[in-house]
């Protein structure tokens, strides 16, 4: 029988951990939106250097690759040295990284395109190296939450990314508008650039630094048992979670459903302006579309489900959907027209689409958390942010690796990249269910 103290206790620590999570949670979105705020710049940025699309493409690696080296040396770190350090330590590197790649215009003039195109590789690079920190951020939440509530808790975690997506490319849209650069203009000192490319990078790297302070005031390191391990590199990182025969299928699962997954994220867009006709307003619109999606599911749909079913079966169906979505996607035009009538002045055509996308949505909402716990499941309790790392770096590589295959197999044939990216997952169907059946550690989970 629970004695009043004891009740307090509870209450007290309940609170305690719902600060606690929000706090991460918001500092998380800071980041992210800053993250966003770039998205509509970064081609536009590389063109204004005169250089071919070629290097949007290999910028865009170079994030991945970084991410890939980091991901897991942060989180191991996190393990070593705590969650707060390494949070603060990422988002303090995000707002240099952010501020380098708004003054590649003045390397421009100092060094000629060589030197701002280097100076925006660095900046990219170094952006990707600190954003390794949401496997910190996943294993704080995972630290202050317990196990039954951890898929509900992570599925915010996706949530947030969705509004960084949401409203970070609006707010650098606007950001990058000719009334506000030239506002900017009148109101900056002279040797502060204030241009279309400049303004957008300013305003993440001041919300990175924005997070830095949130997580410096307000965020409380977890009670938790630190391990001591040293030594351990990104390869004897992975090596071990290979080794480890319950970490091993997830570290792979990771890597074929990001190197589907963001193949496919790549070719979307061409994809919708050759097939439906749509240019960058449409385009935008569809993204936003896709970015409240993610938002209502993991924020809602997920913590949901997540009380009905087992992580496990929410991984499974999830890539299940996922699949059927990938099927249906490139046909969807035709679908729309043999199927679907037209809606409040929509054709079938994007009706097709808009119920496609929903699919989509869906899956990678439920696949990710569910793999997300089913990671915490398998990892100890002191090397949980190793283990989110060495995922997350897997994941990074295969959106170094999913990108330029995507998007040349494309070139040959439009449908290609979504049913080859419908085969990918279909190996995820199948290695989740095997897993599933064979080790007694995500019965019940």
């Amino acid at each position: 029988m629970s004695t009043p103290r004891a009740a307090t206790a509870g209450a007290a620590g309940g609170v305690s951990r719902r600060r606690s999570l929000a706090t991460v949670l918001g500092i998380v979105f800071i980041d992210l939106l800053g993250f966003g705020v770039i998205i509509p710049i970064l081609p536009f940025y590389v063109r204004s250097f005169g250089v071919s699309d070629v290097f949007i493409g290999l910028l865009a690696a170079s994030y991945s690759l970084t991410q890939f080296v980091f991901a897991p040396l942060l989180g191991r770190l996190s393990d070593e040295r705590g969650r707060r350090p390494v949070l603060m330590l990422s988002v303090f590197g995000s707002a240099v990284a952010w501020t380098l790649f708004g003054l590649g215009g003045e390397f421009e003039v100092l060094f000629g395109t060589v030197g701002a195109l280097g100076a925006l590789f660095a900046a990219r690079m170094l952006a990707g190296a600190m954003g390794g920190n949401i496997a910190t951020a996943q294993a704080y939440i995972t630290d202050v939450t317990p196990r039954e509530d951890r898929a509900a808790a992570l599925g915010l975690v996706g949530a947030t990314f969705g509004l960084g997506f949401v409203f970070g490319p609006a707010l650098g849209a606007v950001v990058a508008s000719d009334p506000v650069v030239s506002a900017a203009r009148n109101f900056l000192p002279g040797f502060v650039p204030a241009t279309t490319f400049s303004l957008p990078s300013f305003l993440a790297a001041g919300l990175s630094l924005l997070a830095f302070v949130a997580a410096f005031l307000f965020l409380p390191e977890p009670n938790r048992k630190r391990t001591s391990r040293r030594g351990g590199g990104l390869v004897s990182q992975f090596r071990t979670a290979l080794a480890d025969a319950d970490l091993r299928p997830l570290v792979l699962v990771f890597l074929v459903v990001s190197l589907a997954f963001s193949g496919v994220q790549v070719a979307f867009i061409p994809f919708v302006a050759d097939i439906y006709g749509y240019r960058e307003a449409q385009a935008g619109l569809l993204l936003t579309y896709i970015g409240v999606l993610g938002v209502l599911n993991q924020g809602v749909v997920v913590r949901a489900l997540s009380r009905r079913f087992a992580d496990a079966r929410l991984a499974v169906g999830g890539a299940s959907l996922l699949l059927v979505a990938l099927v249906l996607l490139p046909f969807a035009p035709i679908l729309g027209r043999a199927l679907l009538p037209g809606i409040l002045g929509a054709s079938p055509e994007l009706v097709a689409l808009l119920v496609v996308l929903a699919i989509l949505s869906s899956g990678n909402g439920l696949l990710n958390v569910g793999t997300a716990s089913m990671v915490s499941a398998a990892a100890d309790e002191d090397s949980q942010g190793s283990a989110f790392g060495v995922t997350q770096g897997a994941g990074s590589l295969g959106r170094t690796v999913g990108p330029p295959v995507m998007t040349a197999i494309y070139v040959v044939v439009y449908w290609a990249p979504f049913l080859l990216g419908a085969v990918l997952t279909a190996t995820v169907v199948a290695a989740l269910v095997v897993l599933v059946r064979r080790s007694e550690i995500f019965a019940d989970i």
